[in-house]
């Protein structure tokens, strides 16, 4: 019997719109540029990418000079195909594969089933759907402020976005992977970086004086000052000194020596353990 081959994960597609922005009321929205990337879904690197320009029908509705330095002016795509010219291509990328983007359900998906319709073809089904603004808005939450991808990007200092859909997506793909980074670190040190943790910056040791045990609480040069008290005891028994472990016997003789005991605890912190 043939062994079975194994089920193929879908590549993911992350895409975007670039679109006119109806001002009145009646306008419609016009598809002015198309951008995807496709991605291995196990490994989270970039396939292959395509992008182009769209000329809608009514060129007028898209604006002579853009309020955006990299936007897209009624010159950029007085030339470019329309919608049908490019539409197999479209159809080819997005069919059958997870769809990622920004806000994509409300949006993005909206603006294509309307253009594949307005030709008289089906439009491209997805297998899946990843949509990043309502991921991250639940998983993630609003500690960047607003769930924009401007301020995504700036919180995370990846630059700013520059709403042209090729760009736009790989810098979605970027926010992503670090927002997996930083929730991934939160479920893995669940107290300290819920502020629980210990802190290592105080230690109380115990030195001979007169013959007798004295606790005494040394801080660590290396560690900032913190408001958390806690206080580690060093593990000892509370007997003789020769029943000490051989390095702290040591260590504490070599202190009474010097009168240096917090240079010698810099550099031990592991005896302490």
């Amino acid at each position: 019997m043939e062994a079975s081959s194994p089920v193929s994960t879908p590549e993911i597609v992350f895409f975007d719109l670039e679109t006119t922005v109806p001002n009145k009321a009646g306008q419609r929205f016009w598809v002015l540029e198309f951008g995807a990337i496709i991605v291995c879904p196990r490994k989270l690197v970039e396939l292959d990418s395509y992008s182009t320009l769209i000329r809608p029908e009514d060129l007028s509705a898209v604006a002579l000079k853009s309020g955006r330095c990299d936007g897209i002016t009624r010159e950029a795509v007085a030339n470019a195909p329309a919608f049908e010219e490019v539409a197999d291509k479209i159809f080819t990328i997005l069919n059958g594969r997870i769809w990622a983007g920004h806000n994509i359900q409300r949006f993005d998906c909206v603006r294509i089933k309307e253009a594949f319709a307005e030709i008289g073809r089906p439009a491209p089904m997805p297998v899946g759907m990843f949509d990043s603004l309502g991921v991250l808005t639940e998983k993630f939450g609003r500690r960047a402020g607003n769930m924009k991808m401007a301020t995504l990007a700036t919180y995370f200092g990846l630059g700013q976005q520059k709403h042209r859909s090729l760009e736009d997506v790989r810098m979605n793909l970027e926010v992503l992977k670090h927002c997996a980074a930083v929730l991934f670190v939160e479920s893995s040190l669940p107290s300290v970086m819920n502020g629980k943790w210990h802190n290592p910056s105080t230690m109380v040791t115990r030195s001979r004086s007169n013959g007798k045990l004295v606790c005494r609480e040394e801080n660590c040069r290396k560690s900032p000052p913190t408001t958390l008290g806690y206080q580690r005891a060093v593990p000892y028994t509370r007997g003789r000194l020769g029943e000490m472990t051989e390095g702290v016997r040591k260590l504490l003789c070599k202190a009474q020596e010097t009168k240096s005991l917090n240079n010698i605890l810099k550099h031990s912190h592991s005896l302490f353990r």
